[in-house]
């Protein structure tokens, strides 16, 4: 009976301190609940951002009951939306002009479906209009897009260059476009796509407060954006009046630190985007998932008045976590908040054709402190370890009593 006892013991001391070694570098904790069966999701909360690493290194799931205790492989996606382009070959049959317009017309080998077409000329700098139409006859034609702007200026301030039509998809086997201009355009290139885009889920992003300055010596308008909480971020329009043309160089930048001076406090920042913002596109900008709390833009207006800026709209991408739970049993913790943590590899990246499409859907608990964090686990040694010391102590006195009643039996 006593041996059994001590077996028992140890397999327990084993199991607590083999989860203790596995989990104690890790500062935070939330509880799984609703797994009952193998494949399952969750959302990772906003609250979580600001306690993990940028590169989301630190992520584990293990699952334990008594001495049994395991490590979840997961798959960590970002619901960006996903654009495919499908080139349809086309030929130019037909270039002609009038006092109106030139014309070109393209011929597909059968009715096609497309959306997109760009454009590509010898000019530099051009502000054309353009008429498209589509026809399965070459007789009868239905107009796409009336009264259309294309746009390229380049000189020593401005490099911007719009020359996409973008419609409706539709089905033709004709297509024919007509440019009013001035001058001959000198078309180089041409490209008909049929444009997908799969649909991300992004969640909208809260700010605290924004701030517009608008600096006359340097002829730039700047804003920064401050958020509600460190947030990953993907998605910014900007809400303004658009009552006049304009096309103006703008860069988007985030905070990575601050610190104190005598003239307040200080930002250092990064790229995120930089391009331009024009009346002729939706004023929306993508970029790939940043961790941030602080955004900057600054538009350059030259010698224009400054763009009337309203308010902002900014979005981010929504991680999923999806994990392989073999065994339904075990009470399974998100663990998260270490610095020394590294990506792990997981052979599941491999087999992701296995995961099916649907998961079922956990629930995640409030943030709890992991009670057996150890700021530097490496360096800690064991036998200062209280649980360690009080079980060793007893199996010591066990054995001792064992031996002792051992040997006045003999």
């Amino acid at each position: 009976m006593l041996k059994l006892k001590i077996k028992l013991f140890a397999l327990f001391l084993c199991g607590t301190l083999g989860l203790q070694a596995q989990t104690n570098q890790y500062k935070y904790k939330r509880e799984l609940k609703g797994i009952s069966t193998t494949w399952n999701g969750l959302q990772l909360p906003n609250q979580l951002f600001s306690k993990v690493q940028v590169g989301l290194a630190d992520l584990r799931i293990y699952g334990y009951k008594g001495k049994d205790t395991v490590e979840v492989p997961y798959i960590l996606e970002q619901s960006a939306n996903q654009i495919t382009e499908s080139e349809i070959p086309f030929n130019i049959i037909n270039k002609s002009s009038n006092a109106n317009a030139f014309y070109y017309t393209f011929q597909a080998s059968a009715v096609s479906t497309i959306n997109q077409i760009k454009l590509s000329f010898k000019q530099l700098n051009f502000d054309w209009r353009v008429v498209l139409e589509g026809s399965n006859d070459n007789q009868n034609w239905f107009t796409l897009l009336k009264d259309y702007r294309i746009l390229a200026i380049k000189n020593n301030q401005t490099d911007y260059k719009f020359s996409e039509l973008n419609f409706p998809t539709a089905s033709y086997k004709y297509f024919r476009m007509a440019i009013k201009a001035s001058e001959q355009p000198e078309l180089t290139a041409a490209k008909v796509l049929k444009t997908d885009t799969l649909k991300g889920v992004y969640k909208t992003v809260a700010y605290r407060n924004y701030n517009i300055l608008n600096d006359k010596a340097n002829k730039t308008t700047s804003a920064t954006i401050d958020l509600a909480e460190p947030t990953p971020l993907s998605y910014l329009k900007i809400n303004l009046s658009r009552d006049i043309d304009f096309y103006r160089n703008l860069t988007i930048e985030y905070a990575t630190d601050s610190f104190k001076t005598e003239k307040g406090m200080q930002y250092n920042y990064e790229p995120l985007f930089a391009g331009t913002i024009s009346s002729l596109e939706l004023p929306e900008f993508n970029f790939p998932g940043t961790l941030l709390s602080r955004l900057k833009l600054t538009i350059e207006n030259n010698d224009n008045k400054p763009l009337h800026i309203s308010s902002f709209e900014l979005k981010g991408p929504v991680y999923e976590l999806v994990g392989r739970f073999d065994d339904q049993n075990l009470n399974y913790f998100l663990y998260y908040g270490s610095k020394d943590a590294t990506t792990p590899v997981y052979e599941l990246k491999n087999f992701e054709n296995k995961i099916p499409m649907t998961v079922n859907t956990l629930d995640v608990g409030d943030e709890q402190l992991n009670p057996n964090f150890k700021s530097d686990p490496k360096k800690t040694p064991l036998f200062e370890n209280k649980l360690w010391l009080y079980g060793l102590m007893v199996l010591i006195i066990a054995l001792l009593g064992f031996f002792a009643f051992k040997m006045l039996k003999n």
